[in-house]
């Protein structure tokens, strides 16, 4: 018992280093605060009803997302009839719940909390996964792909 206690002390201690690194890392931070920003834009662009924001400045023109029914949309021109689709139905609040970052490339699991406008309309969760590239200093997403959930939702 005692040797099982001395590992999960080490494994425990291991775990907030690393969390410690990870806090105090410069990329870190600036992914966490250059998204966060981008992710204020796509909840501000819903709440205005503007899709332009979202097409010309969070997603790259060449972006891939897939959704939770396997459907996938190619290029800002493919995911534009969903957002005209939802803009004016819904209002956003995205969460980032693991995010990661390697050089130019990051990546961010998150919470994607879909709120109606209209109360005939009802909302939902998705755990979404954000796939980031930094081109020419900013950052830019990539491709998303989703499944209805949410990340804080206890497990069945």
């Amino acid at each position: 018992m005692r040797l099982i206690f001395t590992i999960y002390v080490v494994l425990f201690s291991l775990f907030q280093s690393t969390m410690v690194f990870a806090n105090d890392d410069p990329a870190m931070a600036e992914f966490l605060k250059e998204t966060r920003a981008l992710y204020d834009l796509k909840e501000a662009a819903f709440a205005s009803g503007d899709i332009k924001p979202i097409l010309n400045r969070f997603y790259s023109t060449d972006v891939i997302s897939t959704d939770y029914e396997g459907i996938t949309r190619v290029g800002t021109a493919g995911i534009r009839p969903l957002y005209e689709e939802v803009i004016d139905l819904y209002t956003v609040k995205v969460t980032s719940i693991y995010p990661n970052v390697r050089g130019d490339i990051g990546w961010d699991w998150a919470n994607f909390e879909v709120f109606a406008k209209k109360p005939d309309v009802e909302g939902f969760v998705i755990k979404i996964l954000f796939l980031w590239e930094k081109v020419d200093g900013e950052w830019i997403c990539k491709g998303d792909i989703y499944v209805l959930g949410d990340f804080n939702a206890a497990p069945k």
